[in-house]
């Protein structure tokens, strides 16, 4: 059985330039368990999806203690690596980030997201100083574990409108390199999905880059050209569930048929797949 020392060292090991680690983001123990069923080298989980699960927005509303407590579930239920998207640290000041990564570290997981929007108001990208110490405090608190976390630093240049088109992707590099400094492992950039600009983004980024992918995005063999070193579906797999929900619901309610649900699971494969599970 592989301690949580083990997991670290593996999970970052799947990060390799041109070979992405593909992640399929989870929100609840069933789909973790069946995105791992489908040959996952690692789970991550989706901060939209689990805040969502909870009954919350997701934009760093929800608790940090419900969201943790959902990391523990999910880690317990896999065998392979987890990473934890925590939205932005779950706190105002770095402490409170460092105590945010002990917690994912406690729950089993090996990995983080930690994003650099501020959600105080209109959002807005956090200075990057500021950003920076966030991410210096994430890593002194795995440091002093001595577990080897791999800090996702996400980059939200191209989420904000107010950025000019001109010189985002100067912005961006900028922001990554002062992340890297800090002690993130690797660069998330969501949002830019076009051949160009995600090329530009590995030749510029001194390490792995990872890009959300979606409807009309490059396929995985290509950003595995393009140096890709990871790619996750972020919040899309669990929104197109929900609409599976609220298509059935409103056939129910609307025509009184049923044809929403075609294509459902298995009951039994699926409680099959719960069986001695956290």
């Amino acid at each position: 059985m592989m301690t949580l020392h083990d997991k670290a060292v593996l999970f970052g090991s799947l990060h390799k330039s041109g070979e992405p680690l593909v992640l399929a983001n989870a929100w609840d123990v069933a789909s973790a368990r069946l995105v791992e069923e489908a040959g996952a080298r690692a789970v991550a989980t989706t901060s939209a999806g689990v805040a969502w699960s909870l009954g919350a927005p997701d934009g760093d509303l929800l608790g940090r203690d419900q969201a943790l407590g959902l990391v523990a579930r999910v880690a317990a239920a896999v065998d392979v690596p987890v990473t934890a998207d925590i939205e932005s640290g779950f706190g105002e000041k770095p402490e409170d980030v460092a105590d945010t990564v002990r917690g994912v570290l406690e729950a089993g997981a090996v990995g983080v997201n930690i994003e650099d929007t501020v959600r105080d108001g209109a959002p807005s990208l956090r200075p990057v100083e500021e950003q920076a110490a966030r991410l210096a405090a994430a890593r002194a608190a795995a440091d002093a574990m001595g577990i080897p976390l791999y800090i996702n630093a996400r980059v939200d240049v191209y989420g904000h409108p107010a950025e000019d088109p001109q010189t985002r992707l100067r912005a961006a590099l900028d922001r990554a390199a002062a992340y890297l400094a800090a002690g993130a492992s690797g660069i998330f950039v969501p949002f830019v999905t076009d051949p160009a600009t995600v090329e530009a983004l590995v030749q510029g980024v001194d390490a792995p880059l990872n890009i959300l992918v979606g409807p009309g995005a490059p396929a995985v063999g290509e950003l595995a050209a393009l140096g890709v070193a990871r790619v996750s579906t972020g919040s899309s797999i669990a929104a197109a569930a929900y609409a599976v929900v609220r298509r059935t619901a409103r056939e129910l309610y609307g025509t009184g048929t049923y044809e929403a649900l075609s294509g459902e699971l298995a009951f039994g494969e699926l409680n099959a797949l719960m069986h001695g599970r956290g």
